[in-house]
């Protein structure tokens, strides 16, 4: 029996990657130090899992940006607007361009569009495809670090997204092909970098495949099957490990049996049947092995031993103790580095501590797993094993979780609840009279640069530096200023740009009742961005409003409106670590109920236009199909809830991103918000077509400056953006707006693109000779 990881947080135990990659991006250190930070994470990396006792330890699961985005380097397929750059540039700097877009030495490269890691909260470079799309091996970064995992003394295995799934999470840039067409340009380069592994003794070679989780076509699954004999045929002695994660193999099940690979990893966390399936099925050929994934790797509690054991076993059982390998169900990118790190016990308490589990735990947890099962640590004896019972029996009968007015409020929900009061043809009558706002109003998407100054308030008043009294000062002046330059820039529904707040959602959590937190659990989103869910451990109620006093006091300052700013209960779910001990609609409808009272309560205040952010509502959606309209079903319905206390006059927004909306836009119609904000700057507005072609009734801001991207975009671009949207698109229905928020954006380029995108709104309201209702 092996122990086998996917993968390793990459961002450092104390984010050391952001803080290297910010500094060279600012000019602060060179190259070649940013590059000697990502080893020294490499190493630590493998030295702490080669001490825990792993057996398979990967290598290239480390990225600088993306790891598809490093794959897309690697197999050279280089967009063409990157060839200049790329003549007078490095290839560091190329890779970056790629991701973040470059305004450099009078070159101005657009960055390639970002999306989400299939149901998680992580953002994928998407690759784009040309119809006669050439491959090469441009980058050696897979060789060049198993190479150096060797220089250590250790035999990695290197991971590598299988090139099925490679193309399929790509677009195509142009008619006429589908990206799958593409695998047999795609596949000698492949077989140039297994070439070259295989000659530098690479045993294990996994490739991911997770698309292998979705619903394939006969086409697509076809392919797999030829990749895998062509693979198995050129390189007999590579034991490829055929890794699929998130959810089961469904109808793939057959073609995956039929592989001739060393080993299939199962994701037993999120399909624990598939086990059984693969038993039972009596096709698993006697050569292959099974890796099983039986430790989260996507939250952070603490496996439960008894229940993993009990799927060890059957494994053993079947096919003999040297054919099972333990594993977590995927990569542990998902999880925060280290539960040691958590000193303090003010906000994460030592009974919630001890249900809790991090990466470098998971590791161990994986490591014990096989001792037990393999008998080399008599579990009657093991204080480890004694531990971990406890403290998940101390979680299921823990007073701190259950809150039974929670329960019974969600057991009296009825359907007027998540109803608005009137349609919005009607709504829209009242908002036009009550709002008087122009033709292409201009919004910003809620927040504004968050400078280490406005950062450093927030730390000194945690500490106790700042009195309540001196923060709150501090937050108003700060608040009055970005009011202040809204006006003088022209922008017609102003934001009072949280500067009170941490994030989106962690905001929220640490005023909410069921919620608790953590001081170093952070996550990679994207690139640098790090983020620090809450955890969700108990039943979820508001016992305090959250944010009135700030959007209150923002309104306050101006005689334009100024939008209440909410984050929406499928968004707060999606991205804190949850409970499993409960359905997670049902933790979902209690949020939707908090923010409902909070909704209320905005009203109550004087504010007429609140928008509930929701981009991770298409994220949340499962894997396959067959299972979108129950999730559909309790998502849209807490959105519902959150927005429907309010009267017809008062405009509720919500705001999604970096998502493909055409499998869902009739139930993004259904969540019924008046205005939705969307993500379309990278996409140059593609994905406005699904609302075009759906003929969406309601309000909608395509976003027409790409937040992520350090460039400033000019007013002909973001017009040029417009003149897209309303050849598709009624004008009436229009904002004018970012992608996103702009908290990760700097003061100076922040404001330099909100002038140029209120420019472009005037010159689009001039451009309509008759304005219309």
């Amino acid at each position: 029996m092996k122990t086998n990881n996917l993968g390793y947080p990459r961002i450092g135990s104390n984010r050391e990657l952001k803080k290297a990659s910010e500094l060279y991006w600012a000019g602060k250190i060179s190259a070649d130090e940013l590059i000697d930070a990502g080893k020294e994470i490499r190493i630590k990396n493998w030295h702490l899992q080669l001490e825990a006792g792993v057996n398979l330890i990967p290598s290239n699961d480390f990225s600088f940006y993306d790891q598809v985005l490093d794959l897309t380097l690697t197999v050279g397929a280089v967009p063409e607007r990157y060839t200049a750059f790329a003549k007078t540039n490095s290839s560091l700097d190329l890779y970056f361009a790629m991701a973040r877009g470059a305004q450099k030495d009078g070159q101005d490269v657009v960055a390639m569009e970002m999306t989400k890691w299939f149901d998680t909260n992580y953002h994928y470079i998407v690759p784009e495809f040309t119809k006669n799309q050439k491959f090469e091996l441009f980058s050696e970064k897979i060789i060049n670090e198993f190479k150096e995992a060797k220089d250590l003394g250790i035999v990695s295995k290197p991971v590598l997204i299988g090139p099925v799934s490679y193309l399929l999470l790509g677009k195509e840039k142009e008619e006429g092909f589908h990206r799958i067409d593409l695998i047999d340009a795609l596949l000698p380069v492949y077989f140039e970098i297994l070439e070259k592994l295989q000659s530098e003794n690479a045993e294990y070679i996994q490739l991911d495949e997770p698309f292998l989780a979705l619903n394939l076509t006969d086409k697509e699954r076809s392919v797999i099957t030829k990749v895998y004999n062509e693979i198995n045929t050129r390189f007999p002695n590579l034991k490829i490990i055929l890794a699929n994660y998130f959810d089961c193999f469904g109808e793939n099940l057959e073609t995956v049996l039929a592989l001739p690979v060393d080993t299939l990893h199962l994701d037993l966390v999120r399909c624990e049947l598939q086990l059984n399936d693969i038993l039972e099925s009596g096709k698993l050929a006697s050569n292959v092995n099974l890796s099983l994934g039986v430790v989260d790797g996507r939250n952070i509690w603490k496996n439960d031993f008894k229940k993993s054991l009990e799927l060890i076993k059957k494994a053993v059982d079947a096919v003999g103790e040297n054919r099972v390998l333990i594993a977590p169900s995927c990569s542990l990118i998902h999880s925060p580095c280290d539960l040691e790190l958590e000193t303090t016990d003010q906000t994460l308490t030592p009974e919630i501590k001890q249900w809790l589990a991090f990466a470098k735990q998971k590791i161990n947890e994986i490591v014990l797993l096989k001792q037990f099962a393999s008998g080399e640590v008599d579990i009657k004896n093991s204080p480890d094993y004694e531990r971990n019972v406890m403290a998940n029996e101390n979680r299921k009968t823990s007073k701190l979780i259950h809150n039974s007015k929670v329960k019974e409020r969600v057991a009296a929900i009825t359907a007027s609840d998540d109803k608005r009061k009137s349609t919005f043809a009607k709504r829209r009558k009242s908002q036009i009279e009550a709002l008087n706002l122009p033709l292409f109003p201009t919004t910003t998407i809620g927040s504004f640069p968050q400078t280490a100054e406005v950062r450093s308030w927030r730390a000194k008043f945690k500490k106790g530096e700042l009195t309540t009294e001196q923060y709150n000062n501090l937050i108003e002046k700060e608040t009055e200023a970005a009011i202040r330059f809204q006006e003088e820039t022209g922008i017609d529904v102003l934001v009072h740009g949280e500067f009170e707040r941490n994030d989106m959602v962690e905001y929220f959590g640490e005023q909410l009742d069921g919620f608790t937190f953590t001081k170093n659990g952070w996550v990679q989103s994207y690139g640098s961005r790090c983020v620090k869910p809450p955890v969700i451990y108990g039943d979820v109620s508001r016992p305090n409003p959250m944010t009135v006093k700030w959007s209150q006091y923002a309104q306050s300052l101006t005689q334009k409106w100024v939008k209440g700013m909410l984050t929406g209960p499928v968004t707060i779910l999606q991205w804190s670590f949850v409970r499993n001990d409960q359905p997670r609609s049902e933790t979902c409808t209690q949020i939707a109920l908090a923010i409902r009272d909070e909704v209320v309560d905005l009203e109550k205040a004087g504010i007429k236009i609140i928008q509930i952010d929701e981009p991770a509502i298409r994220e949340g959606l499962p894997l396959r199909k067959e299972e979108w309209d129950k999730y559909l079903d309790w998502a849209v319905k807490a959105f519902r809830i959150s927005a429907s206390g309010v009267n017809d006059d008062t405009q509720i927004h919500t705001h999604m991103c970096y998502s493909e909306f055409n499998d869902i836009i009739q139930n993004i119609a259904d969540m019924d918000a008046d205005v939705i904000t969307i993500e379309c700057s990278r996409s140059q507005m593609e994905l406005l077509d699904a609302f075009a072609n759906f003929k969406y009734p309601n309000e909608i801001g395509p976003g027409v400056y790409d937040i992520h991207s350090p460039r400033i975009p000019s007013r002909k671009e973001m017009v040029g953006l417009l003149q897209k949207a309303s050849a598709v698109i009624p004008v009436d229905q229009l904002w004018v707006n970012p992608d996103c928020g702009l908290k990760t954006r700097h003061w100076d380029e922040t404001k330099k693109a909100l002038i140029e995108m209120a420019a472009a709104a005037q010159e689009m309201r001039a451009a309509v000779k008759t304005p219309v209702n």
